[in-house]
């Protein structure tokens, strides 16, 4: 239900726009959230969007507003970026969410807590810095519903190379990463997890 209300919101919301209307169809806005992410005053957007094939994944795709008329333009696509349920009727427990937060930033949750016995739950945190959005912060846990000592958790602060696995800190090199390079590989292998 929440799904079809945003995706609704945000249909009224693209032919005003005037920009990209041919990307993809907006019946495949899976979840969207505004917010001033260049802090130049103007509500920007972020949607999630399910991918035009089987064989790829949920794609984000980041919005500004520009500064001397109110029209929206597309200043980051990741395409086929992260997991999750691409339909309206799927399983609860696999749904992708974008929101905003509170500091201008842009948290992407996707998850796996309906299927198998091992459970999962992820969040990107992106960040608009020097013309771009950066994945700022990423944070992995997991459990395994079998074995109560199977399972971990790890923080991961991209920008400054600072984690904590648990409850153990530690550091490797910062990166400024752009959504479009990001793997989950870089933020598994940066916890340990991979």
């Amino acid at each position: 239900m929440i799904r079809m209300f945003v995706a609704g919101v945000l249909v009224g919301l693209l032919p005003a726009t005037g920009v990209f209307a041919d990307t993809f169809p907006a019946g495949r806005i899976l979840s969207g959230a505004s917010g001033d992410w260049n802090k130049d005053g103007a509500l920007d957007l972020a949607i999630l969007v399910a991918p035009g094939s089987d064989d790829e994944e949920i794609g984000i795709y980041l919005y500004l507003t520009e500064s001397d008329r109110p029209l929206l333009k597309l200043v980051a696509s990741a395409p086929d970026k992260i997991w999750g349920n691409t339909q309206l009727d799927g399983f609860y427990g696999q749904d992708p969410a974008i929101t905003a937060l509170a500091n201008g930033s842009i948290a992407v949750m996707s998850q796996n807590s309906a299927i198998g016995r091992n459970h999962w739950e992820q969040t990107l945190t992106l960040a608009y810095r020097e013309g771009r959005f950066i994945v700022a912060g990423y944070t992995y846990s997991h459990y395994d519903t079998l074995d109560p000592d199977a399972g971990g958790s790890c923080d991961y602060n991209v920008v400054t190379g600072k984690f904590k696995k648990g409850e153990t800190a530690g550091s490797t090199a910062p990166k400024t990463v752009s959504i479009e390079d990001w793997s989950d590989d870089i933020g598994q292998k940066a916890c340990g997890l991979d």
